[in-house]
């Protein structure tokens, strides 16, 4: 690995990305280097598919539920080219390793939640989707779909301000100022764990 390319990676990323001292980032583009095994290639240029981001957040993380880990990928992916380029791994482990502020931390949950990717809210069926997802199933599917249609709507009793059935920003964000149990009321998309050099 060329010094002075990491060097100069080091410094163009430290500029955007506040929350991780240099020797982190550093760090940080090494472990994406390695994980991306493609040695011969600029790092600038490298990405990570999106089966081998899967892994990192299972192996690393414990997330294991797929959908989750999807909408986690989508979130980090901000170009939607289906690769996490370094900018993009660093910029959301700035966040997803608890180093964000809260208000980052509300945004990352939020694209994490809204499975449409384009309307801006969390629809009825997306809470449906992402509680139905995280439940153990009990002895039938008919009593697993009544239990979450339960809790679908003790959440938007909790977050739907206006009660048109959906989750706007402004709604999320205010529930989760309200209470901070409910940023990850659709799955835990935050990790606890920190990834060690």
């Amino acid at each position: 690995m060329d010094q002075k390319a990491l060097r100069n990676l080091v410094e163009s990323i430290s500029k955007t990305i506040k929350s991780f001292k240099k020797g982190e980032v550093e760090c940080l583009i090494i472990l994406f280097h390695n994980l991306a095994e493609r040695a011969d290639m600029r790092l600038d240029n490298v990405g990570l598919n999106r089966n081998t981001f899967l892994m990192v957040l299972h192996s690393l993380f414990g997330i294991t539920d797929d959908k989750l880990m999807n909408r986690v990928f989508f979130a980090f992916d901000k170009d939607s080219d289906n690769y996490i380029n370094v900018h993009e791994w660093v910029k959301g482990l700035s966040v997803f390793l608890l180093r964000g502020t809260f208000e980052e931390k509300l945004k990352f949950c939020f694209e994490v939640y809204y499975l449409n990717g384009n309307d801006g809210y969390i629809s009825r069926e997306e809470i449906f989707d992402m509680l139905g997802n995280s439940l153990h199933q009990p002895s039938s599917e008919k009593e697993t779909d009544e239990a979450v249609k339960e809790l679908v709507e003790i959440t938007l009793r909790k977050m739907d301000y206006d009660t048109d059935g959906k989750i706007p920003f402004a709604d999320f964000e205010k529930a989760v100022k309200e209470e901070r149990l409910l940023l990850e009321v659709f799955g835990q998309c935050l990790p606890e764990a920190k990834v060690q050099c």
